[in-house]
C-alpha cells in the first residue's frame, strides 16, 4: 500500500468529493502509523478492529514528490517511492537523504528506493519522439491549467516550443527515456548507474494503445542490460 500526502487530484477537485486533509500535513507521520497498527493482529479490548485488514500486515510504502516523504519513510523505517516520472527535481536530494536517515524497522532492515520513470520505446528514435508527443502535449496542458485527455501525437512538436513550454516539460519529463530498443537500453542504465536504484515503475502515456502495449515490450526486452546497470553491493530487487 502506498501512502502519500497529496489527494490524487487538484485541490478544487479534492474539496469537491471532500478528500480536504483536515489534520494537515504536519499530522501525516502519525497516521501512517495508525494505519499500519490497524494491519497487526487485533489486541484484545481494542476499540477499533479494521475488518477486513487486522493481522494481514500488509506492506507500507511512502509516497512521494519533495523531501517530506523521503524523512517519513527514513524515520519509519519504510520503503519509499519518489515520483521522479513527474517531478524530478529534487530526486536525488530525496534519495541522498533517505539513504543517509534510514532506521530500520520490522518492516525493513535497509532502505529500498523505488523511482517512477516515464519511457517512450519504439522500434526507432523518429518514431518514439513522435509518440512522445503527446505526453508532451498532455503534460503541458495539465502544467497550464487545461487539463484534458491523452492528445494524438503530432510530427515536429518541440519545433513549435516557446522558451517557457520548454522550460515547463524540462522541469516535469527531465528524466524521461524516449527512444528505440538501443537508446531505451541506455537510458534506462544510465538512470540506474545514477540514482542506484532498487526499484522502478515504468510508465508510458500514449495515445495509441498498441503502441503503448509495444513500448512496455520493448523495455522488458532490453531488462537484462538494465541488470548490469546496478552498483555493486546495492541492495533489493531487480528493476
Amino acid at each position: 500500500m502506498g501512502l502519500g500526502r497529496a489527494p490524487g487530484s487538484d485541490q478544487v477537485t479534492a474539496r469537491a468529493v471532500r478528500r480536504a486533509l483536515l489534520g494537515g500535513a504536519e499530522n501525516f507521520p502519525q497516521e501512517v502509523v495508525e494505519l499500519m497498527g490497524y494491519f497487526q493482529p487485533a489486541e484484545p479490548g481494542q476499540a477499533v478492529v479494521a475488518v477486513p485488514g487486522a493481522g494481514l500486515e500488509v506492506p507500507i510504502w511512502i509516497l512521494g514528490s519533495s523531501l517530506y516523504g523521503a524523512q517519513v519513510a527514513a524515520y519509519l523505517g519504510l520503503p519509499f517511492a519518489f515520483a521522479s516520472h513527474f517531478a524530478p527535481a529534487m530526486m536525488m536530494d530525496a534519495i541522498k537523504i533517505y539513504r543517509e536517515r534510514f532506521r530500520p524497522s520490522a518492516q525493513l532492515a535497509a532502505p529500498n528506493v523505488m523511482l517512477g520513470i516515464v519511457v517512450v520505446a519504439a522500434e526507432s528514435d523518429k518514431e518514439a519522439r513522435y509518440l512522445y508527443s503527446s505526453l508532451q502535449q498532455s503534460s503541458l496542458n495539465n502544467r497550464t491549467g487545461r487539463r484534458g485527455r491523452v492528445p494524438p501525437p503530432v510530427d515536429d512538436f518541440e519545433a513549435r516550443l516557446d522558451p517557457y513550454a520548454r522550460a515547463i516539460l524540462d522541469d516535469a519529463l527531465g528524466c524521461a527515456v524516449v527512444g528505440g530498443p538501443d537508446t531505451v537500453r541506455r537510458g534506462l542504465d544510465d538512470f540506474i548507474r545514477h540514482t542506484g536504484a532498487d526499484e522502478l515503475m515504468v510508465t508510458a502515456n500514449i495515445f495509441d494503445h498498441a503502441k503503448r502495449k509495444r513500448s512496455f515490450e520493448i523495455v522488458a526486452e532490453v531488462h537484462g542490460g538494465m541488470n548490469a546497470a546496478r552498483p555493486p553491493g546495492n541492495g533489493g530487487s531487480s528493476p
